[in-house]
């Protein structure tokens, strides 16, 4: 353990868990955070060396390509003023594409602007697409036409998707099945259910990611489900500021917390923190990371 940088909930001071190397958060909402400089730098010091963050089209994509460099700026000077001007920032890779809650904004007008921003260079997925059935913000029928044409446009351009799926698990499962899964691969985000479920995402060749549910007391079902998952197909996320992880339950979610969700599948699947942190953080590289650095 290293030097605290944070207090919990309760105002106590916790150390940073060691992965063994840099840990990736490959689900944020960067863009909704009150200072996303302030966040990239605490990742930093937390070793987070690589976020992948959301971006919609059908809200306003464009403002995190054009805001990145004054976040990094930011980042960098706060990091300055305290003497870790040596500490590398991480990278950020872009995830874009239109949430289910906006599957009736999917306009042809918002697919253009879609296919545009694919071709920046930090775009390096097509998410988070996929059905919503809790909140139904738009039709299922919409739902549905949209995550299959947002599909259509993963394999086209050669990229992997990023998929939502909230009490539409089965729905979701048959449509993947009946599109196929890109080539480049296919990100099941944020998985809080048991093992039976799983067992099918597995079988179409989903990656799995976790968030802040497989650090829940009560979360021994999601924690079963992450022990089961192959080494190459097991990511960390922290989908911030939503999805806060033990012990900081109570706050807004950043990116450096995402170490102690890395800290807690490692526990579930019964492995060495160490050996688990550069086993994930390079299967999100592979996935996410379009430098394949």
């Amino acid at each position: 353990m290293r030097e605290p940088l944070f207090t919990d909930s309760k105002g106590r001071e916790v150390a940073v868990p060691d992965l063994g190397g840099p840990v990736a958060d490959t689900h944020a909402h960067l863009d909704m955070l009150e200072d996303p400089g302030l966040a990239i730098a605490n990742a930093a010091r937390a070793r987070v060396g690589f976020i992948a963050t959301v971006a919609d089209p059908s809200e306003d994509a464009e403002r995190t390509f054009r805001d990145l460099p004054i976040w990094f700026t930011r980042a960098r000077e706060l990091l300055d003023a305290l003497g870790l001007g040596e500490t590398a920032l991480p990278r950020v890779r872009v995830i874009l594409g239109v949430h289910p809650h906006n599957a009736r904004d999917l306009t042809p007008e918002v697919e253009g602007e879609m296919r545009r921003l694919a071709g920046h260079a930090l775009t390096s997925a097509i998410g988070e697409i996929g059905l919503d059935h809790f909140y139904d913000h738009s039709p299922r029928d919409v739902q549905r036409e949209a995550f299959r044409r947002q599909l259509a446009i993963a394999r086209e351009l050669s990229l992997p998707v990023v998929v939502h799926l909230r009490d539409a698990h089965q729905d979701g499962e048959a449509i993947l099945a009946e599109q196929g899964l890109p080539q480049a691969g296919c990100i099941l985000h944020c998985y809080n259910l048991g093992p039976d479920l799983l067992g099918r995402f597995l079988r179409l060749g989903c990656t799995v990611s976790f968030a802040g549910p497989v650090t829940f007391k009560k979360a021994d079902d999601v924690r079963e489900a992450a022990a089961l998952v192959p080494p190459e197909r097991i990511l960390s996320e922290t989908d911030c500021p939503f999805m806060t992880p033990e012990p900081f339950r109570g706050r807004k979610n950043e990116p450096a917390f995402v170490t102690f969700t890395a800290a807690r599948i490692a526990e579930a699947r019964a492995e060495e923190p160490s050996a688990f942190g550069p086993a994930a953080y390079a299967n999100a590289l592979h996935l996410l990371d379009r430098e394949r650095a």
